[in-house]
């Protein structure tokens, strides 16, 4: 196990991430990088800045710390050139503002835990709990495996919010502490799964079925994005791989929504899915009736 870890940020009194009234933790870093992901700045494994212009007064204390000429004003605002910057972090220091800022932070899994009992009232009264989301938390195994250690010893509900991409020696050594697996199907052909985002679902796949066999609590989240795999032949193609699996688990529809587009903003990223509406609906109604020609009793929303 390691005390060690590197989140984003801590959010207390989440309703969509499990049962009850949750603390959810947000890990750095991710194997996948889906072109929908509404957590981009989740992805990198590493601290990484952020940058937002309408905070900036154009002081340009910023360009004056910067010692590898990383920064200029042109045009009324800041431009970074990523080619000449060390990320030594200059920047964010002589910021007064807040217009630079560090995504992600180093954390002990004791500290986190010590935030997240503030709320064990609201856990109680609800059947809630703690959520540990990402990112991936199965990219940082030891942290992910101390904080659910001593998730149990404070007697939390324990959910992981899983994309299932890991080691299966990795999920097995976890697995036995955690109440609940919310587990992201995102995309039932492996090769555009490769496609939309970056690996093969193949050990996916073998990992949900793993746990399924294993006995082990799971949700399945199902995100629909019009255009990219909610056609029939996904949703059939989905509808026969669950029913094979033959196990008592639960299955949502999330339907795609664009709020994540900012945030690409602010870390220097273009946010590929500009034209995507989020599906309506009766798409997401009629989608799930199609699983349910499978034998599926899949619900929608995030409830």
């Amino acid at each position: 196990m390691n005390n060690n870890g590197i989140i984003t940020r801590i959010m207390r009194y989440s309703l969509h991430d499990g049962p009850g009234i949750r603390t959810t933790v947000f890990f750095k870093g991710c194997p996948l990088h889906c072109w929908w992901c509404h957590n981009p700045e989740c992805q990198a494994p590493c601290l990484e800045r952020a940058w937002q212009p309408e905070r900036c007064q154009l002081c340009e204390r910023c360009i004056t710390a910067c010692s590898h000429q990383a920064l200029r004003l042109l045009d009324g605002t800041i431009q970074h050139d990523p080619t000449c910057c060390q990320e030594c972090g200059a920047c964010i220091k002589a910021c007064l503002t807040g217009a630079w800022s560090w995504v992600g932070r180093h954390v002990t899994a004791d500290g986190v835990i010590q935030e997240v009992i503030k709320d064990r009232l609201f856990y109680d009264e609800s059947g809630g709990g703690v959520t540990f989301s990402g990112g991936e938390p199965l990219m940082q195994p030891g942290f992910l495996e101390a904080l659910l250690r001593l998730s149990e010893e404070e007697d939390l509900h324990a959910v992981v919010d899983t994309s299932g991409f890991a080691p299966l020696s990795v999920l097995a050594r976890i697995a036995p502490r955690v109440n609940l697996f919310l587990f992201d199907l995102k995309v039932i052909d492996d090769n555009k799964h490769r496609e939309y985002t970056g690996v093969s679902n193949a050990p996916i796949l073998a990992n949900l079925r793993w746990l399924l066999e294993q006995q082990y609590a799971v949700l399945v989240s199902l995100p629909v994005i019009p255009g990219l795999n909610d056609n029939e032949t996904d949703w059939d193609q989905m509808g026969r791989f669950l029913a094979g699996l033959n196990s008592s688990f639960g299955v949502r529809l999330l339907p795609y929504h664009a709020i994540g587009e900012g945030k690409y903003q602010r870390i220097g990223r273009n946010y590929r899915l500009v034209s995507i509406a989020t599906p309506s609906p009766e798409r997401l109604k009629d989608l799930a009736r199609q699983l349910g020609t499978h034998g599926i009793d899949a619900r929608v929303g995030d409830g």
